[in-house]
């Protein structure tokens, strides 16, 4: 039996990833992403730079509790950057990776996409919950 090195073990579980699986981490990170709050912060950090009392103007109904969580695994996922200036009152800007910029991409036309297609969905709604009096 040959021995593998590390990167080709780890080639190895990236082909078997099965984003089906509940245990895969690609599930766990497909989960992460699909968020609301992810989607929206994504979508307006795609313009640049934005403070954190920014975001939370921008993004109707987020609360700073779930703002600063949203933030932080975005963070520990290596999708945003936060930068700190020392300031009075300390100034927090955000903005995406050169990682978080393909994601970026994505879920912005995914927030497009719904903006686009809203009239048509609440169309599908009304007509299937009419006929399913």
């Amino acid at each position: 039996m040959a021995t593998r090195t590390a990167a080709q073990r780890c080639e190895q579980a990236r082909v078997e990833y099965d984003a089906f699986l509940k245990s895969c981490p690609t599930n766990q990170l497909l989960d992460r992403i699909s968020d609301k709050w992810v989607s929206l912060i994504v979508s307006a950090l795609a313009a640049g730079p934005m403070r954190y009392s920014d975001l939370g103007r921008k993004i109707a109904g987020v609360s700073p509790k779930m703002l600063t969580q949203t933030l932080r695994s975005l963070e520990r996922d290596g999708i945003v950057t936060r930068t700190v200036t020392p300031s009075v009152p300390v100034r927090v800007d955000y903005e995406r990776t050169p990682f978080g910029a393909g994601l970026s991409g994505l879920l912005t036309a995914v927030k497009d996409w719904a903006e686009v297609h809203i009239v048509e969905v609440n169309e599908a709604r009304e007509h299937y919950d009419g006929s399913s009096s």
